[in-house]
């Protein structure tokens, strides 16, 4: 039995928001400190009701560096997971380009995983 029921990995370039939408969805809150590096990847869970199951999911989320520097290290994290995000900017188009070589990578190393893709940075477009 895996730690978590559901292994879902953040993906996109670096700046694009990645970790402010995670501090969203767990924390419900945007961090006033400003923009930070990811380094390699952090981690963060939480339970989930599902609709017609008695008990939560425990959903781990592994919000990885989208920093070409970290890219082989990124590679481990995909393994075993359930789902990924996607993640550009909706205010740099050529994160959104970059976005197609995630998915390819991601589907090399594993090809069952749900695939999903989130714009972010949306209070940012006028």
């Amino acid at each position: 039995m895996n730690c978590v029921d559901l292994k879902v990995v953040l993906l996109g370039a670096a700046g694009v928001g990645k970790s402010s939408l995670v501090e969203r969805y767990l924390f419900d809150r945007f961090s006033d400190a400003g923009c930070h590096t990811t380094v390699g990847a952090a981690f963060g869970s939480k339970n989930v009701m599902v609709p017609g199951v008695r008990s939560p999911y425990l959903m781990g989320i592994w919000d990885t560096a989208g920093s070409e520097r970290y890219a082989c290290m990124t590679k481990m994290y995909y393994r075993s997971a359930s789902a990924a995000i996607l993640c550009y900017s909706l205010t740099d188009h050529e994160s959104f380009r970059r976005c197609r070589g995630w998915a390819e990578e991601l589907r090399r190393c594993e090809p069952d995983c749900q695939l999903f893709l989130c714009g972010v940075k949306a209070d940012l477009v006028a």
